[in-house]
């Protein structure tokens, strides 16, 4: 099968970062007030505090981008199958996020070494809400499904692939940006909504809408040429 395309690439990507941000930071709007669960369990309890996984929790972002884009330069079905799967449990934690409003309960901090310093800004950048699932966790496990099928992708980088997701995983708990619950969450989504979007509808009408508005747009661009 052919690689997909390099322009669609743009517009695929962008589609599924307007989702990430209308879900992440948009239901805030319309859960702002409301009553917030919080999920901590004792087995969270038993999770150490440690601020210097704020390196993996942020440093992740790259992990992100490389295996993203790895996921998109795979055969035109597969590369729709991933970005497809990915956008519908973005739709999903959407609805999580407004039906049900998570929170916990953050460490007080009374180092003063670089990582306290460091989680200290991301606390007050980063609200405890809209925690279940954890799109920390759901984001990463992608990254693991984004390479998973490829042959021209070596076994050794599909094996640190999971190591990095899992280590992602540890982290969120280690940070106390999310507990147990969350986790587990964030990746079983990721894998229900692979095989979801598979078995229905839900692919097939993704893939007719995506490459409608590839032809739009390269419409548009022979016009303005």
């Amino acid at each position: 099968m052919k690689p997909i395309l390099q322009k669609p690439i743009p517009l695929y990507l962008a589609v599924s970062l307007i989702v990430n941000v209308l879900t992440y930071n948009g239901t805030r709007l319309l859960t702002n007030g409301l009553h917030h669960y919080d999920m901590t369990t004792a087995a969270d309890g038993c999770v150490p505090f440690l601020p210097w996984t704020i390196v993996i929790y942020l440093g992740c972002y790259v992990f992100w981008v490389v295996n993203y884009a790895m996921g998109c330069r795979q055969n035109v079905e597969e590369a729709e199958h991933f970005l497809c799967a990915e956008c519908f449990a973005k739709l999903i934690c959407c609805i999580c996020f407004l039906l049900l409003p998570t929170t916990n309960i953050r460490p007080d901090i009374v180092g003063t070494g670089f990582f306290d310093n460091a989680m200290r800004w991301l606390y007050r950048t980063d609200p405890a809400d809209n925690l279940f699932p954890s799109i920390h966790c759901l984001t990463s496990w992608f990254c693991v499904i984004a390479v998973r099928k490829q042959k021209a992708v070596p076994g050794w980088y599909k094996a640190l692939s999971v190591v990095m997701a899992l280590a992602v995983c540890i982290s969120t708990l280690t940070t106390r940006q999310h507990v147990l619950a969350d986790v587990f969450a964030g990746v079983l989504l990721a894998e229900a909504s692979y095989w979801f979007v598979l078995k229905t509808g839900w692919l097939t009408g993704y893939r007719r809408l995506m490459r409608r508005l590839c032809r739009l747009k390269e419409k548009e661009e022979v016009v303005n040429g």
